[in-house]
């Protein structure tokens, strides 16, 4: 168990190193919109979804609705569903139903990348040590980043706070370069946002994430379908 805990705690350091620097943008964006340093970094100990914060305290800043922001999550972070189904193959025969529990928590983009490409199947410990150096690095990242929004000027941490969004681009760009059909879906959500933003304006920001994504993909779908021999 030390040594499978090690090992996934070795492979969890260059996602922390990658969450600190987000996260440090998401702590300037959480105290930029009126929470406390604390209150951004329990966000980060629960949650462990960059989308769904960013979304979530614009939410919050808006006053928007709980049905909102339940709708929003939903929308934004359903796809960690997908990842754990695909993971519950690769899983080891001491996975438990109470240790499937606890790794559902850690399950990001990032963790779901790393866990597919191991030849061994997945052990708890091996997840535990992945999930608890990214859990240190997102969550130190958030309480940094709320900290020196307090401290900098706010041109300083106005410039800063762009780090969340520059990670957003970061994941897009790579797959819309290679897939027409990702490039076409991203503008189409792009547009469809920014009819919200200087259109609709009586739209709130919740509603309008969740119409844009929805709409996009729904639109995508239906133009480009996956063929089943891709599927297979």
């Amino acid at each position: 168990m030390a040594k499978d805990f090690s090992k996934g705690a070795l492979h969890g350091v260059p996602i922390a190193l990658g969450y600190l620097s987000v996260s440090f943008g998401f702590g300037i964006q959480a105290v930029r919109a009126g929470l406390s340093p604390l209150t951004a970094t329990i966000i980060s100990a629960l949650n462990l979804t960059s989308a769904g914060q960013a979304a979530g305290v614009n939410i919050i800043a808006a006053g928007g609705t709980l049905i909102e922001m339940i709708l929003v999550q939903l929308t934004i972070n359903i796809r960690y569903s997908l990842m754990a189904i695909s993971l519950s193959q690769k899983l080891d025969g001491k996975f438990s139903m109470p240790h499937r529990l606890a790794a559902s928590y850690g399950i990001t983009d990032e963790i779901f990348a790393v866990c597919s490409a191991q030849k061994e199947p997945l052990t708890p410990a091996y997840m535990y040590g992945m999930i608890l150096a990214a859990f240190m690095g997102w969550v130190s990242g958030t309480a940094l980043g709320a900290a020196a929004g307090e401290l900098l000027p706010y041109s300083v941490s106005s410039a800063m706070g762009i780090v969340l969004y520059g990670m957003f681009l970061a994941i897009i760009i790579p797959p819309a370069r290679k897939q027409f059909s990702v490039l076409i879906t991203v503008a189409a959500a792009a547009l469809i946002s920014i009819f919200f933003r200087y259109i609709l304006t009586a739209v709130s920001s919740g509603f309008a994430v969740i119409v844009s994504a929805i709409t996009a993909a729904g639109l995508a779908a239906a133009v480009f379908p996956v063929k089943e021999e891709e599927s297979e």
